[in-house]
């Protein structure tokens, strides 16, 4: 199929008339990167669960910092220090109520979702012993299985896996007969990285709290495509990263129920996660702050709030329904495309498309696909298991966002038709 950037608006108009945006869409200018070109053609960005891009008010807001706050928080008396301070405590009173928690001391400021579960998984997890059982689920990213296995080499506790089926939904039924009298905590991701599938995380809390099991979500895919509440969910540990709900990288936010983490020890030492220290012993700070050792990434942290705030105004709402009219165009597209097959048809699904092309390696569908200016992210997505369990080495994963539009999805169906151009019609 020839490549017409005239056919490509073509297609994305009809498509917007079968689904007329909403609106959301329209605020793809504040994100000024999506201005620029790949290999002269402008840039359809659809790696997005990897990492989002950031709209201006998020990248002032850093660079705001850095130019007119510069000062370490909590420690210094003079004018600058406290307005950095008030700075950075305004953003855990926006991440508090951006997942409702029921305190401000509940939002512990962390790098990302990596370390808020290895933050559990060490401090949570000091209390594990020989024979006690860790249950996760077959869809987990490497993050939320690595620190398991690792608490596991450390207590000698037993993972335990809740099977996935082939529509990439967990099998419920598993799961209930795998929680048991020895199970210490289950580690469970929200929304699959690499399916898209959406749990149905509340019935499965209350299905571990019956039992008396604590449970840890890992929200890194949910949080810019859901609203979240970890009340209403009554989960006791959600964690996600800022770089994907359209924040810094290297920003992230751990939520505990308050009395779980009043009865945890510190996992890291240093300062400000102190309230004495002598050589005989150490008193700890208070929460949040016992869990923020050194300084922490201010201008980050900051920023992170911003886009919390940007997000909030836009309205989750608003932002899941666009993006499930966009993944209901692209779903469509995939069942007629010749040769495609789809990893994962859960019946509930986030903004992700994963698919995998008849006898075409997913890096080389990338490589087409990057040439024709779409960005998808291919390989196993720090899923192994996952992909094993489908049995592939690696999918195509293209992940949707708010500013993304029906005329993306078709240019990424265009670029696909290139694919087969070159390779053929397998």
């Amino acid at each position: 199929m020839r490549d017409d950037p005239k056919e490509r608006a073509a297609l994305g108009r009809a498509a917007n008339a079968i689904a007329p945006a909403d609106g959301i869409a329209r605020r793809r200018a504040d994100f000024p990167i999506l201005a620029r070109t790949v290999n002269d053609r402008p840039l359809v960005y659809l790696d997005n669960g990897a990492t989002s891009q950031k709209p201006q008010c998020v990248i002032d807001a850093e660079a705001h910092y850095y130019a007119h706050l510069n000062a370490n928080v909590h420690r210094g008396v003079h004018r600058l220090s406290q307005e950095a301070t008030d700075a950075y405590e305004a953003a855990r009173d926006i991440a508090r109520d951006f997942i409702n928690a029921a305190q401000r001391e509940e939002i512990v400021f962390v790098r990302g979702t990596t370390e808020a579960i290895n933050l559990v998984a060490n401090s949570f997890g000091a209390r594990f012993r020989a024979g006690d059982e860790i249950l996760i689920t077959g869809m987990e990213h490497h993050s939320n299985i690595v620190p398991w296995q690792l608490a596991c080499e450390r207590s000698g506790a037993v993972l335990k896996v809740v099977p996935v089926d082939d529509s990439g939904e967990l099998d419920a039924a598993a799961f209930e007969s795998l929680l048991s009298p020895r199970t210490r905590i289950v580690g469970l991701t929200h929304v699959s990285n690499a399916l898209g599938t959406i749990n149905p995380v509340r019935e499965l809390i209350a299905l571990a709290h019956a039992r008396g099991v604590p449970v840890l979500l890992d929200g890194a895919q949910a949080v810019p495509h859901l609203a979240i509440d970890v009340q209403a969910l009554d989960c006791d540990f959600y964690a996600f990263s800022g770089h994907k709900l359209y924040g810094p990288t290297g920003t992230g936010v751990l939520y505990g129920r308050r009395a779980l983490l009043e009865a945890m020890p510190p996992w890291q030492g240093g300062g400000d996660m102190i309230r004495q220290v002598s050589f005989a012993r150490t008193t700890y700070n208070d929460l949040p702050y016992r869990f923020e050792a050194g300084t922490p990434n201010i201008a980050g942290a900051i920023a992170l709030g911003e886009a919390m705030r940007y997000v909030r105004d836009l309205g989750l709402d608003a932002i899941a329904a666009h993006e499930s009219a966009l993944l209901r165009d692209a779903t469509e597209r995939a069942r007629a495309f010749p040769g495609l097959r789809l990893i994962g048809t859960a019946r509930e699904k986030a903004a992700i498309l994963s698919f995998v092309l008849q006898d075409v390696h997913a890096h080389d569908v990338g490589s087409i696909l990057d040439h024709e200016g779409v960005a998808v992210r291919t390989g196993h997505h720090c899923a192994m298991p996952l992909m094993e369990r489908f049995g592939v080495a690696a999918t195509v994963r293209a992940s949707f966002a708010l500013y993304n539009t029906h005329e993306d999805v078709a240019a990424l169906f265009a670029a696909l038709d290139k694919v087969r151009e070159v390779f053929g019609d397998a």
